[in-house]
This record gives structure tokens, C-alpha cells and sequence, in this order.
């Protein structure tokens, strides 16, 4: 804006703010009043958090060092009740100010400029989150194209893990345990007919010997899946 008297920010709400101490100083009456004494009496019918926040601001002292000052951020309604409420023609001229601050905010082009950039903000992100689900949506889409039990094996590499690591994870939060001499993972039963599938095979021919292969359904694919290595993911429903 021309002629800009005090800085007016504008928060992340898309709420306009200034600062109470360049208010203070705008209304020239650092000499008869100081800082905080001024704020606490003129905020008495205003609301913190609501009409003002506290803040912290720096200046530069004499020696080039930094101090920090206590400070507010206030609504331009407060600062223009505060500057009529001075009685002083300085204030009446920031009260004028305010207002013209307001009205050009509010106009149509400015008004129609941040609903753009409010769409333009949600629609980055709603691509963001789709870029993000993309690869996850893509894996539940080929667990249901497979649509069969498998090996821990293959499951591994369907999820794209080293086979070893999927195996501890199986093995740590006690989906699975090594049953045998020969060490063979196996399902706790709770488990069977959900998330795994027992199937007999011969592991010794001249001996017959039959011991279960572990195949790991659609679902426990997917249930581990997210369990493990997307835990962020959105529930899915199978």
C-alpha cells in the first residue's frame, strides 16, 4: 500500500496484524508514556489471543547489540480503536489509515487474489498427498491383482524388502516362530486362514516326510505391508 504509516502483516489465517510498539510509536507518545504501561492500560477491553498476541521484537542498541523487547500483534480493529481512543489528531490520521488499509483489502480484486492463492495452496496439496499414497495405492493394487497365497519369498519381493528383513519382522512381532530341528517357519494358529496359508509339501521323497509351507495370503500381504513398511498408509478395505 502508498504511504504506508505502520507495516500491516498478514498471518498464515489470512488475518491482518501490526505491531503494537510501531503503533506506539506512530502515535508519538513515547516521551509522557512508556511502552507498557500504554499497552497494559489501552488492552484492558481487548482479549489476548483473540484481539493481540504476545511476540517478541529485537532492535539494535548503541553498541550494535540485539535486544529483545516484549511486543503484540493486534487486529486493525483494535489498533484503530486504540488510535481514536489517543484523542490526538496523529491519531486520527492512523484511525483514516487503518480504514484504508481495510477497504483495500477487502476489494474485490484482493479478495478474489487470496481465494486463488487458497486454491492454488490446497491443490499443491492434494498432489502432494497423491504423490505420496501413489506408490501405496499402486502395491494394494498388486496385492489384489495377485490374488493368491505365496511364499514368503515372493511376498518379500512384492513388497520390494530383502527377504531376511521381512522374516525378522515376521519373526520379532510374533507372526511367526521356527518349529523343528530343520527350523521351519510357522504361523502361530491364531493367525491361519487370515493372514497365512498352510500347504503340505514333501521336503524328503524316499522318506515322505510332509511338512507345511507357509504361503501368505492377500490380506496379510497388505496387513503387513502397512504394519511394517508404510504405517502412514490409509486404511484399505479387504
Amino acid at each position: 500500500m502508498a504511504n504506508e504509516v505502520i507495516k500491516v502483516q498478514t498471518t498464515k489465517q489470512g488475518e491482518q496484524r501490526v505491531s503494537a510498539r510501531e503503533l506506539y510509536k506512530a502515535l508519538e507518545i513515547a516521551k509522557t508514556y512508556r511502552f507498557n504501561d500504554w499497552f497494559k492500560t489501552n488492552s484492558k477491553l481487548f482479549n489476548s489471543g483473540m484481539d493481540f498476541t504476545s511476540v517478541v521484537a529485537t532492535t539494535v542498541v548503541n553498541n550494535g547489540a540485539t535486544r529483545q523487547l516484549d511486543d503484540y500483534m493486534m487486529t486493525i480493529d483494535m489498533a484503530k480503536h486504540i488510535a481514536m481512543m489517543s484523542g490526538t489528531p496523529k491519531g486520527h490520521d492512523i484511525r483514516n489509515y487503518f480504514i484504508q488499509v481495510e477497504k483495500q483489502w477487502n476489494s474485490p480484486e484482493l479478495m478474489m487474489a487470496r481465494s486463488l492463492e487458497y486454491a492454488n495452496k490446497q491443490l499443491l496439496g492434494y498432489e502432494s498427498q497423491i504423490a505420496v499414497m501413489k506408490p501405496k495405492v499402486e502395491m494394494h493394487d498388486k496385492f489384489i491383482a495377485t490374488g493368491k497365497a505365496i511364499s514368503i519369498r515372493e511376498a518379500a519381493k512384492e513388497m520390494d524388502v530383502k527377504q531376511t528383513t521381512f522374516i525378522d519382522d515376521l519373526l520379532n512381532h510374533h507372526y511367526l516362530y521356527r518349529a523343528g530341528h530343520r527350523g521351519k517357519l510357522q504361523p502361530y494358529a491364531q493367525y491361519v486362514g487370515k493372514w497365512f496359508v498352510l500347504k503340505s509339501v514333501v521336503v524328503n521323497g524316499s522318506a515322505l516326510e510332509v511338512t507345511p509351507q507357509t504361503l501368505i495370503t492377500t490380506k496379510g500381504r497388505e496387513h503387513f505391508y502397512k504394519l511394517f513398511y508404510a504405517p502412514d498408509q490409509i486404511e484399505l478395505n479387504v
